[in-house]
C-alpha cells in the first residue's frame, strides 16, 4: 500500500505543475520557482508522514474508532434487546396481574352473593325463631290465664263450699268428719 501512496500524492501536486512551466526546461528546477518548492515541500512532508506511519497509525485510529463504534452498537443492540425482554417481562405481569384482579372480583362477587344468601337465609330462621319465641309466650300467658282463672275458680268454689259447709255442718258432723279424715291418712300410711 505504501508503494502506492507517494505516486497518489506525486499525481495530486500535478495541478501545481500544470499551471507553472514545463517540468523539463531548466529553469523549472532552479530554486527561484516556487512551483518546485512547493512540489519540493510537499513530497517531503508526505515523505515524513510515510517515514512515521501516519498513514498507519491514522488507519489504526479509524480502525479503533470503528471497532469501538461497532462494540456501542453491539452493547446498544443488545440493551435493546434486554430492554425489550424487560418490557415483555412488564408485559406479561401486568396481564398476569390483570387476570388475577379479575379472578380476585369474580370471587368477591361470588362470595358476596352467597353471603347475602346466607344473610337472607340467617334472617328468616331469626323471623322463624322469634315467631316461635312469640308464639310460645303466647301459649304460656293462655295457659298461665287459664290456670289463673282456673286457680281463682278454685278458690272462688273452695271459698263458697266452706261457706255452704261452714254454714250446714254441725259440730258433731266435724268431728266425724275429722275422725273420717285421720282414719284415711292412718290407712294410707300402714
Amino acid at each position: 500500500m505504501k508503494k502506492f501512496l507517494i505516486p497518489a500524492f506525486a499525481l495530486m501536486a500535478q495541478p501545481a505543475l500544470a499551471a507553472s512551466k514545463n517540468p523539463f526546461s531548466a529553469d523549472f528546477y532552479s530554486l527561484s520557482n516556487s512551483d518546485l518548492i512547493v512540489t519540493l515541500a510537499f513530497l517531503l512532508f508526505v515523505g515524513v508522514l510515510v517515514y512515521f506511519k501516519v498513514p498507519g497509525k491514522i488507519g489504526e485510529m479509524l480502525d479503533g474508532r470503528a471497532d469501538s463504534i461497532s462494540k456501542e452498537l453491539n452493547e446498544a443492540k443488545a440493551i435493546r434487546e434486554e430492554a425489550q425482554a424487560l418490557l415483555a417481562s412488564y408485559e406479561r405481569k401486568q396481564q398476569e396481574v390483570q387476570e388475577q384482579s379479575a379472578r380476585i372480583v369474580a370471587t368477591a362477587k361470588e362470595e358476596a352473593e352467597k353471603a347475602a344468601a346466607q344473610a337472607k337465609l340467617d334472617i328468616a330462621e331469626s323471623v322463624q325463631r322469634r315467631l316461635t319465641a312469640a308464639q310460645e309466650q303466647i301459649a304460656n300467658a293462655e295457659a298461665s290465664a287459664v290456670r289463673e282463672v282456673r286457680d281463682s275458680a278454685i278458690n272462688v268454689a273452695v271459698s263458697a263450699a266452706r261457706d255452704v259447709v261452714a254454714k250446714q255442718m254441725t259440730a258433731a258432723s266435724a268431728n266425724k268428719l275429722i275422725d273420717d279424715a285421720i282414719a284415711t291418712v292412718d290407712a294410707k300410711l300402714h
